[in-house]
């Protein structure tokens, strides 16, 4: 029989899920901290670990190390009620197997554990590197949709090994963010990160940019110059828009990265790099091959570990972070004191489909920054086809003082259950109620999921609010 220990605080939670467990036929402890924790998984010598984050005295986080140094076999889920970058980084910098949040999907905790332990230790000796920050704020990413958490955990793993990395996802989606933070996560900030746009430099001085080159090796190189690769030592390169490059940049770089060695343009001696290769592309490389237009042998080095970052259509559950987020650095950078915006604003920004994806939300709020006469931006601030959408639903809907205030709150819950795509345990996080409470309000409203989604998980939420 498998042993799970659940450690976490509330002690109503752990009870809720060491039932659970037992109900589905597991040998199940609980303790309430982490030094409670390491004494009874002395005597239970448990398969699967399950501890909270934040609890009073020491952390998971600060405990996760001390469970894998023990008990070395050990497999760890995180649990956690907060949504943060760096918490899930470092969950699996540390070792954890996975990483949920509160309230608990019950769906999504089943499936986690089934995968983990039907890995029956096949993992063992497995090197887990340091914590360590994500990086800086103005480079760190927002959001807890469930797209986002998946990309923080891949992040904190990859960050453990030197492999190359490829970034995917539509213009302006962040691509270099995920870059900057593989490479916070495993060198420290303090390394070099040298990024390259290889669609904006003209191609006959790509080679040398990247490569460096040896004086007199073109007209005008009176001096010899080192390249992106020699000043990324002991850090990480970042090559956006890789899909780009010429044919015989794709040859050398494919040696770069086999090899770990290049030639300077113009030189015979061959240089050496430990600088880790990241590459970002919004073209499908596959294609390009296909058309000749990219390596193969290439496209099979960049695919060690691929990164897809998705629309912010697909993920418009993080707006709510997104924009207080953005907001914040772009009152740092244009020193200003915009911190508010209207209700109606973030409105309009859910009705929108943003097909210039994050970048277009920040340069849309920092031109409203800019132009506001005040602290608050509001909806006259807004380019027409952002505040054109949200005026033109507005005028096919009752004046406020019309509305009853069951109108209102269908309405909301309508928005918030189109905003996650009728995921129930996203929306009742936003809502702020518990499973139940949904059900019937969608019952009350007559709301319905639109064809082929909102399905209503089989068993629901694991912890939920008492009404």
């Amino acid at each position: 029989m498998k042993k799970i220990l659940v450690i976490d605080d509330d002690v109503a939670s752990g009870r809720t899920l060491q039932l659970h467990f037992r109900s589905q036929g597991y040998d199940t402890a609980v303790a309430s901290g982490v030094d409670e924790g390491l004494a009874t998984a002395q005597q239970l010598q448990p398969h699967l670990l399950v501890m909270d984050i934040r609890m009073p005295g020491k952390s998971g986080l600060e405990g996760l190390p001390e469970f894998k140094q023990k008990f070395s076999d050990i497999r760890v889920i995180m649990i956690t009620a907060f949504h943060d970058m760096e918490s899930t980084i470092q969950a699996m910098q540390r070792g954890a197997d996975d990483y949920i949040h509160k309230p608990i999907d019950i769906d999504e905790l089943d499936a986690a554990v089934s995968k983990i332990l039907a890995g029956n230790g096949s993992e063992k000796g497995m090197v887990h590197a340091g914590g360590g920050g994500a990086g800086d704020s103005d480079y760190a990413m927002v959001g807890s949709s469930r797209a986002m958490k998946e990309i923080y955990k891949t992040i904190g793993l990859v960050a453990q090994s030197p492999a190359t990395v490829l970034i995917t996802g539509e213009s302006g989606t962040g691509k270099e963010l995920v870059a900057r933070a593989i490479h916070c996560a495993a060198t420290g900030s303090s390394a070099p990160f040298v990024a390259v746009n290889c669609a904006a430099v003209v191609e006959t001085l790509l080679e040398s940019d990247m490569f460096g080159h040896e004086k007199g090796a073109f007209t005008g190189a009176v001096n010899r110059q080192p390249g992106k690769f020699a000043l990324a030592e002991g850090g990480s390169i970042f090559l956006d828009e890789v899909g780009d490059l010429s044919p015989g940049v794709q040859a050398k770089l494919l040696r770069v990265i086999q090899e770990k060695e290049f030639v300077p343009l113009g030189g015979s001696q061959v240089k050496c790099t430990n600088a880790r290769v990241i590459g970002a592309t919004n073209a499908d490389l596959l294609e390009r091959v296909g058309q000749g237009k990219f390596r193969e042998d290439l496209y099979y080095r960049f695919q060690v570990v691929n990164i897809h970052l998705p629309p912010l259509r697909e993920r418009m559950e993080d707006l709510d972070q997104l924009v207080p987020a953005l907001l914040g650095r772009i009152n740092r950078t244009m020193h200003r004191k915009v911190p508010r915006l209207m209700g109606e604003v973030m409105d309009a920004f859910r009705a929108y489909t943003w097909p210039g994806n994050v970048r277009e939300l920040e340069n849309v709020l920092m031109k409203a920054v800019a132009l506001s006469p005040g602290n608050t931006i509001t909806l006259d601030l807004m380019p027409e086809q952002i505040a054109g959408g949200i005026s033109a639903e507005r005028a096919e809907e009752k004046p406020a003082a019309e509305q009853s205030l069951s109108d209102v709150e269908r309405e909301h819950v309508a928005r918030v259950l189109a905003t996650t795509h009728w995921h129930r345990g996203r929306a009742c996080e936003v809502l702020g109620i518990s499973r139940p409470r949904l059900r019937r309000l969608i019952s009350q409203y007559g709301l319905e999921a639109p064809a082929g989604g909102g399905a209503e998980p089989k068993s629901g939420m694991l912890v939920e609010e008492q009404e």
